[in-house]
């Protein structure tokens, strides 16, 4: 039995499950969070939610990458990075407008959908726990997942300060915050499956010798 392939098709039925419920959730989360985010002109939030799109493209790419090669997996994982990157940049670009022009952010607005937020990243962390330590493309999905998880406690307690102190600094220094979260997580699988494929394109050595 061990040679019949059917504990490699279990682990890609479990992948793929757990991706496609990390999938719909944050999509999910995107759309409700844009929307909530705009209307509370939130900075925090609209970069949160542009992270949560960006995961939901990481986790269909990870759908892609499951039951491939490891080549595969790598790409996909070096993809999910690149996606990440674009994403820091649409932040940026927001966060920039609203510096310029000005926002008046609504504090409860953005304490009530953080802390939703929160929820369903903290589920999304539940879900992919077990494959935190497995193959590059899952262990990307970890990553952005606990990326997201910090960035939703850091819209939560901008949501608290900006109804304390009532200016709108904490809203936009919360969203730079989340920025750099996303940055670093990107940066972080950009490298390793950078690592992973130098690592697959190394020759072949046999007893004699790599030729």
């Amino acid at each position: 039995m061990s040679d019949c392939g059917c504990e490699f098709e279990v682990t890609n039925d479990a992948q793929k499950k757990v991706l496609y419920w990390l999938l719909a959730i944050n999509a999910t989360m995107f759309f409700l969070e844009f929307g909530v985010g705009w209307i509370a002109q939130s900075t925090a939030l609209v970069a949160d939610s542009l992270d949560m799109l960006a995961d939901a493209i990481v986790y269909g790419i990870g759908l892609y990458a499951v039951g491939r090669a490891a080549k595969d997996k790598a790409n996909a994982a070096l993809a999910s990075g690149y996606f990440q990157l674009a994403i820091c940049i649409l932040m940026a670009v927001d966060i920039g407008r609203r510096i310029v022009f000005g926002s008046e952010p609504v504090s409860v607005l953005m304490m009530g959908m953080g802390s939703v937020a929160l929820v369903a990243n903290l589920t999304c962390l539940a879900l992919i726990h077990k494959h935190r330590d497995g193959e590059v493309h899952m262990r990307a999905s970890w990553i952005f997942s606990a990326n997201d998880a910090i960035a939703n406690l850091g819209v939560i307690v901008s949501g608290v300060l900006v109804w304390w102190l009532n200016v709108r600094w904490p809203d936009v220094a919360i969203g730079c915050v989340i920025v750099a979260v996303v940055l670093r997580g990107a940066i972080s699988i950009l490298r390793e499956a950078k690592a992973e494929l130098r690592e697959i394109a190394k020759p072949a050595c046999c007893g004699s010798g790599c030729h």
